[in-house]
Formats: structure tokens, C-alpha cells, sequence
């Protein structure tokens, strides 16, 4: 399996992005060097590829073929592309604040942690749909971990299309997002534009 083993404030930085969006509360104090260069057009539009990868955690060719998916559903192919990653279950698990990152709530798929709609779920791309009931397997819930986890996380919003029960570590998919209430940095059109030259 592929894993993207950069170090993570050195790819925020030079992709000018907050790590808080990731999930990591510390900042780079260096700053970039890139001084005032202009950024072409084509630059821009790859940053802004990149940066939604490493949000989400997807390599190439998985993206790919979630932008080919998103053309492929109705509407505007930018926000179904940011619909899609936003559904996936790593994310999810991150978002009901069972994660301290995107990375952590891959793990804890992989090994077996976590089931949707009672049934043990190992696949960190899995798409979820509204009405979805998630939840971590009854052998975890005592665990340290995630009570650890819980103290970090305590503090964070869950989305309103989401519904989490922290003292049973459990949650609802009330309805899917829709793209005003994802909060992630990016520019999807730069994306579609890159896509479609």
C-alpha cells in the first residue's frame, strides 16, 4: 500500500496551508522561501490539487478516479468532488472527533476498529450515505486510546450533517454535506480547470 510519508508541516507550509485543518494544533515557526515569485496559472491550479490530497489523504490515482465519479453524479463536478472525499469514512471518523488526524482515523479503520450499520468496516475509502450509523467496535471503547483521543477532541465541532454520541463513541450520517458547510481551504474550480485542459 501506498503511504505518503512527508514530513506534515513542511508540505503545509510550502502549500500554504494551516495544519489545524489536518487536525495538528502545532505551527512552523520558518517561514517560506519562496519569497514574492508569481505563481503561474498552471501552479496555482496544481497547489490547489495537492492541497486537497493531502487534506484528505489520497493519492493520485484514487483522485483521479474520484474526480471521474464526481463528473459522472449531477451538478457542478467541483462540489461533487469535495462532496465525495468529504464522505469518505477516514473523514468521518476524524469529523466525530474519534481521531486526532485524518491519518490516526485511517488506522483506525484499517484495523478493524470501526462499524457501519453493524457490520466491521476495514476500508478507509468507503462512502458513506445519509442515515449511516457508525460506531467504534464495543472491544475499543474502554480503551485508553480513545479516551485519550476524546480529550483532544473534546474541544472540536462536529459538522451539522453529522451526529456524534461521545460517551457511547458512536454517530449518525444525518444527511450527506452539501459544499457551503465544508470547511476545507480549497478552490475546487482550480481543480475542474486543471482536469479539463
Amino acid at each position: 500500500m501506498a503511504v505518503n510519508r512527508d514530513p506534515v508541516l513542511k508540505r503545509c507550509r510550502s502549500l500554504g496551508l494551516d495544519p489545524a485543518y489536518l487536525g495538528i494544533d502545532k505551527k512552523s515557526r520558518r517561514q517560506s522561501t519562496r519569497g514574492n515569485k508569481k505563481m503561474s496559472e498552471y501552479g496555482l491550479q496544481l497547489r490547489e490539487k495537492q492541497k486537497a490530497k493531502f487534506i484528505y489523504g489520497v493519492l493520485e490515482k484514487p483522485f483521479r478516479n474520484y474526480y471521474a465519479k464526481a463528473q459522472r453524479m449531477q451538478g457542478m463536478t467541483g462540489e461533487n468532488l469535495m462532496i465525495l472525499l468529504e464522505r469518505r469514512l477516514d473523514n468521518v471518523i476524524f469529523r466525530l472527533g474519534y481521531a486526532r488526524t485524518r491519518r490516526e482515523a485511517r488506522q483506525i479503520v484499517d484495523h478493524k476498529s470501526v462499524l457501519v450499520n453493524g457490520k466491521k468496516v476495514n476500508i478507509p475509502s468507503y462512502l458513506i450515505k445519509a442515515g449511516d450509523k457508525i460506531e467504534i467496535v464495543k472491544s475499543d471503547k474502554t480503551a485508553q486510546r480513545f479516551k485519550d483521543v476524546l480529550e483532544v477532541t473534546d474541544g472540536r465541532i462536529v459538522p451539522e450533517w453529522l451526529e456524534a454520541d461521545h460517551e457511547n463513541l458512536t454517530g449518525e450520517v444525518k444527511e450527506l454535506p452539501t459544499r457551503e458547510i465544508i470547511d476545507v481551504p480549497v478552490d475546487e474550480m482550480l481543480i475542474v480547470e486543471l482536469y479539463s485542459k
